[in-house]
């Protein structure tokens, strides 16, 4: 039994868990939001010490209490290492595998409680499913971690997949089953999460990178989902309540990204989405020529513009080019420019991304306009400024039915007076397609490294 003091903490725990993730919503918000979450974490950590204890229930071993202050210093090490060091372009990368990890830890709670549970079915039943989804999160998070390295580019795939995929649930089901009923065989157990650890490997090795935004989301609800159940047998209220609400905010993003992209979950965990198009049908409706721009030439456009929208991508990110687009974008603000940026739901490599870069920079967050809201502002700009971005402003989501992407919502920049593109080359998107923005007679392109590009924008702007 928890004492007053224990549960008025886990309280105060999960009240900032809410709290977090609710500022954490908005870019204005959400470095606050990330510190008051991370203090009910603290709470919640002190908390929990005064319930450890040892063998028999009696005092916790001094050895035990140097394993966990090691652990605790590792972890914060690794932790500060990490976030610290981590590049804008591989933050994702780094959620993955942060995910992946504790999804292992859940996975591997579950394992140690579980050699308690006999003769307890409800108790068996949390440990197994913790295990399996803790296992499945952590290995496909290894793979989605693989994939946005460029180490598995390319999507793994062969004959009867999803048939082998299913007779694996199937089997991990059933093992399952037995093990919650029966509520004894540890060897079995881990035999289970080796199982699991299988399919998490093949769920995720046939998804394309386009789509490890939505797997790395969809992994960190089942991550949440195994803390959950790991709280609810060990009763911890505040494992319970951090993992329900990891568990459904990385489900809502599932769905909100899923619909950002017209696809549903199932088209993304089965689909084969960017997938070439036979005879050239993604190509047949590109008509023109791309027309280059040079740095000068597009400085003074930006100079005599009223309105300008930027649209971030990830070619930004790679660039580390957010310092001098903010450069820019004050340079053009003084003259006397409204500047804008338009964010699209999956630029870049996951959710939120584009909104972390442009923060890194200190962007005035009422710049950042939605794609919802900038896209019917879109036919007063005079100029819309694309910097890495790619099939989040393709033309062909509307008006090519053959096209992957077709249906996808996406920010209209084909409507501004004037497109200027930022690409190191004509090399094509995550979804593999031509962009049929590239060759309207509005558009220019301006080839070479972004933050180049860019630097020399600012000093044609500053001499026009």
């Amino acid at each position: 039994m928890m004492s007053t003091p224990v549960a008025l903490a886990y309280l105060a725990a999960s009240v900032l868990f809410i709290v977090g993730i609710r500022l954490i919503s908005s870019p204005k918000s959400a470095r606050r939001g990330n510190l008051i979450a991370a203090a009910g974490m603290l709470a919640a950590f002190i908390a929990t010490l005064p319930l450890l204890h040892g063998p028999g229930g009696g005092a916790v071993p001094g050895m035990n209490w140097l394993l966990i202050a090691a652990g605790i210093g590792v972890g914060l090490g690794l932790g500060a290492y990490g976030a610290y060091s981590v590049k804008m372009t591989a933050m994702p990368q780094m959620v993955a595998l942060f995910n992946g990890l504790g999804g292992g830890a859940a996975a591997l709670v579950a394992a140690m409680e579980f050699r308690h549970a006999e003769g307890r079915v409800l108790f068996a039943t949390a440990m197994v499913f913790a295990g399996i989804i803790g296992a499945v999160s952590f290995s496909g998070s290894v793979i989605a971690f693989l994939k946005l390295e460029g180490k598995l580019e390319k999507p793994v795939t062969y004959p009867a997949q999803q048939i082998v995929n299913a007779a694996l649930l199937l089997c991990i089901g059933a093992l399952g089953a037995f093990l919650a009923l029966s509520s004894h065989g540890i060897g079995l157990f881990v035999v289970l999460g080796a199982l699991a650890l299988v399919l998490g490997v093949l769920m995720v090795l046939p998804i394309g990178g386009a789509d490890m935004p939505v797997v790395i989301s969809l992994l960190n609800s089942f991550t949440g989902l195994a803390v959950a159940a790991d709280g609810f047998a060990i009763s911890n209220v505040a494992m319970i309540i951090a993992g329900t609400l990891v568990g459904s905010s990385g489900t809502l993003l599932t769905l909100f990204m899923c619909k950002a992209m017209n696809r549903p979950v199932t088209n993304v965990l089965f689909g084969a989405f960017g997938k070439t198009v036979a005879n050239g049908e993604a190509t047949q409706c590109v008509l023109g020529t791309v027309k280059p721009i040079q740095a000068d030439e597009a400085g003074l456009v930006l100079s005599v513009a009223q309105q300008v929208v930027i649209v971030p991508g990830y070619g930004l990110a790679v660039a580390q080019a957010q310092h001098v687009i903010r450069e820019l974008a004050d340079e053009l603000v003084r003259r006397g420019v409204e500047v804008s940026y338009a964010i699209h739901p999956v630029a870049g490599r996951m959710p939120g991304h584009m909104n972390v870069l442009l923060a890194e920079a200190n962007v005035p967050y009422e710049q950042l306009v939605e794609m919802e809201a900038i896209n019917p502002q879109m036919e007063r700009a005079d100029v819309c400024l694309v910097i890495g971005a790619n099939d989040v402003v393709n033309p062909a989501a509307h008006e090519d039915p053959s096209s992957p992407i077709h249906g996808m919502p996406i920010i209209e920049a084909e409507k501004a007076r004037t497109v200027i593109v930022l690409k190191r080359s004509m090399g094509k998107g995550f979804a593999g397609i031509e962009n049929y923005l590239f060759y309207r007679d509005n558009c220019r392109m301006l080839f070479g490294d972004a933050k180049a590009s860019l630097q020399a924008l600012v000093a044609a702007v500053k001499a026009a």
